[in-house]
């Protein structure tokens, strides 16, 4: 890396400038995402498997219906009061311009008479049936919309008992976006302020976490004219860019008030810091984005968008960091600690310090009591099944998710993920074979060459699963199994055949990245195996809490086969961040004392406390987007809100300091320097990543 000296004093001196090109860029970059947003895609189907050649074998065939109305009325769907009612239903939402409710008719054949019941499927006992869906359109949203409201229009006096639900992703209620960032952003500023004791200094950060997620999500957004993006990656770009945009910012802004009463002007105090602070930000950022472009192993196809969205958030929080809080801090000088509290504290905690000495004096007892407590809670991960959540997994104010109950009800629980068969010939003998397969409720031909298989189970279970390669496997050759549920199975067993091969990878490039820096094969080592030990218990918890509905959430099921990658490589990251800023510390105190237990000591309680309410803040931000209606979202913000608290505690307070002192010497040891030689300095060529940073 090189040197952060003259950057940090060019903005430092020209602040002004800075700052006036980082409102062009903020603006460029809005004006940019609104006059030409990149399209987003929900098409996780896997290229080459065999639910996607399925799927291509149906593009000149008339199109899925993108949603269903789904009724249901205790005296019968095809009573005429309730049939009349629900006609009336469907005219109103068929209102809609480019909206069509309705069965269409067979080809050949007359539209059915208003009398006749408007259904497409009704169940054995009569109660519930369902009639497709199908909007077109540009403005597909906004007519969404208007759907939506002519559905939820109020019924005339003396309408029947009946029960209207919609199916489909798109009619998903999921919560608004604002809210959620705003719980984590307030969370952020509380912890801030009982940090820093200065309103001013507990802007700063907040300005530059918000100023990084406003410029990486419009830059998302134009990027995704180039790279197909999911339509949850602003999410994770928000997520991510808030929680380490604020802690980054949190670093520097520490320093700078520290290096104010050591520096002779405000100029050389923004050199320190960000020769310090800011070497660290740029390390813990470029770290975090190598990580995270682990989740490339899914392919570019279904891991390009993801990575893309971490990497944007990442990257631009880093850069207003390194840029322009340095030109703001230039600019504040000492009115940085203006509109302070009183009983502003200092960063080195002589509670962290006796703890450090307590952890020491009984190593092998507190490593041990720290291992087996990471260890419990990883134990669930060991049941980690990877699938795909649908609208069971919804909250029951859902209309989709009440439509999924009256499906599961009406028509069986595999009703509301039907597998698909498909063949480039008629399938003539394949149907009754297919309907004689254990597993199979009903088998319905739609066309000579396309049947509709219902599974006795839901798109969720095992045993679902287990019938997809079934019918694989029994029905001959042309015949190819597809749909939703399919395709699924083919994405999560695809993404854990894939985990082992991204875990390495992200192993070696993090080992590769920290030898240079602390000049010890040790230290590195043990960084990536307690890292390991925090992601194994948030693995753990997340099972426990989604996979076992330990809570009762009444939404348990299969982790969503992307989330255990991106969780895996984002936490990794994120954790090693922790680490090098510990260790970075603890490093410096042993090169200068040449005393192992006095450098832990040392390093625990100059870093304690800064890092303690980075992680705190970086927990509230995850936290909240755990409340999210998207479960994927909510699994991801849980799961990173678990590693996070787990290892700013059990790992960072226990199991390193104890580790360490067992280690003793050999912490620093590296071929051909001698034990401890190593730590004196970083070898030529290499840069030394400092913890002055939270000193």
């Amino acid at each position: 890396m090189t040197s952060l000296n003259s950057p940090a004093r060019f903005c430092a001196r020209h602040g002004w400038l800075v700052l006036l090109a980082w409102l062009a860029l903020a603006a460029a970059l809005v004006v940019g995402a609104a006059r030409a947003p990149g399209a987003t895609t929900e098409d996780f189907a896997l290229p080459g498997s065999e639910s996607r050649r399925a799927a291509d074998l149906l593009g000149d065939r008339p199109a899925e219906p993108q949603g269903r109305l789904v009724v249901s009325a205790p005296a019968g769907v095809r009573a005429p009061e309730v049939r009349w009612a629900v006609t009336a239903l469907i005219a109103r939402m068929n209102t809609v311009p480019g909206v069509t409710v309705a069965v269409p008719p067979a080809e050949g054949s007359r539209p059915r008479p208003s009398r006749e019941a408007p259904y497409e499927q009704v169940s054995a006992d009569g109660t519930v049936a369902t009639v497709p869906i199908r909007h077109t359109g540009e403005e597909s949203a906004a007519r969404l919309k208007e759907l939506r409201d002519a559905f939820r229009a109020p019924t005339a006096p003396g309408t029947p008992v009946l029960t209207a639900e919609l199916s489909g992703d798109d009619f998903a209620d999921f919560a608004p976006g604002g809210l959620i960032e705003g719980v984590g952003l307030l969370a952020a500023a509380v912890i801030l302020l009982l940090a820093f004791r200065s309103l001013i200094a507990t802007a700063l950060p907040l300005l530059m976490g918000v100023t990084g997620v406003i410029c990486a999500v419009s830059l998302l957004s134009l990027l995704g004219n180039v790279v197909p993006t999911p339509g949850f990656a602003v999410y994770v770009t928000v997520m991510l860019g808030l929680g380490v945009g604020i802690d980054y910012a949190l670093l520097v802004v520490t320093r700078f008030r520290a290096s104010l009463g050591e520096c002779r002007t405000v100029e050389d105090a923004v050199v320190r810091a960000m020769t310090t602070a800011g070497r660290s930000v740029l390390f813990a950022g470029i770290t975090v984005i190598i990580t995270g472009a682990g989740i490339l192993f899914l392919g570019p196809s279904l891991g390009g968008g993801i990575a893309l969205a971490a990497g944007c958030g990442v990257l631009m929080v880093m850069l207003t960091a390194l840029t322009l809080l340095p030109a703001l801090l230039g600019l504040l000088g000492t009115r940085v600690d203006r509109l302070s509290l009183p009983h502003r504290g200092g960063t080195t905690g002589p509670l962290a310090r006796r703890w450090s000495r307590a952890v020491q004096r009984r190593p092998l007892v507190a490593g041990a009591l720290a291992l087996g407590l990471l260890l419990g809670l990883a134990l669930p991960a060991a049941s980690l099944r990877f699938g795909w959540s649908d609208a069971g997994n919804r909250p029951v104010s859902d209309t989709t998710r009440r439509a999924h109950e009256l499906l599961a009800g009406g028509f069986g629980p595999g009703a509301a993920g039907p597998l698909v068969l498909v063949s480039a010939e008629p399938l003539g003998r394949a149907v009754a074979q297919a309907a004689s397969t254990p597993g199979v409720a009903g088998v319905t031909a739609l066309d000579e060459r396309t049947a509709l298989v219902v599974p006795e189970t839901g798109p969720q279970e095992e045993a679902t699963t287990g019938l997809v390669h079934a019918l694989r496997a029994g029905l001959p050759a042309p015949v190819l199994v597809t749909g939703a549920t399919a395709a699924g199975v083919d994405f999560a067993e695809h993404s854990f055949d894939r985990l082992p091969w991204m875990v390495g990878a992200v192993l070696l490039a993090s080992f590769a990245l920290l030898v240079p820096v602390f000049r010890s094969l040790v230290v590195p080592l043990k960084a990536i195996a307690v890292n390991l030990l925090s992601i194994g218990a948030s693995y753990g918890a997340v099972v426990a809490i989604f996979q076992w509905d330990v809570l009762g959430l009444g939404a348990g099921g299969p982790v969503d086969a992307w989330v255990p990658m991106m969780l895996f490589v984002i936490t990794f990251g994120l954790t090693m961040d922790y680490e090098v800023f510990l260790l970075s510390r603890i490093q410096e105190e042993y090169a200068r004392t040449r005393d192992n237990s006095r450098a832990v000591t040392e390093g625990l309680a100059a870093t304690a406390r800064v890092i303690t309410a980075a992680a705190a803040i970086m927990f509230c931000v995850f936290a909240a987007f755990g409340t999210f209606d998207d479960r994927p979202l909510r699994i991801l913000g849980v799961g990173l809100a678990a590693a996070v608290l787990i290892d700013a505690t059990v790992v960072r307070l226990v199991l390193v300091p104890s580790a360490m002192e067992l280690l003793g010497d050999r912490n620093w040891w590296f071929p051909g320097t001698g034990g401890g030689r190593a730590a004196g300095g970083p070898g030529r060529g290499a840069t030394m990543v400092t913890g002055e940073q939270v000193g």
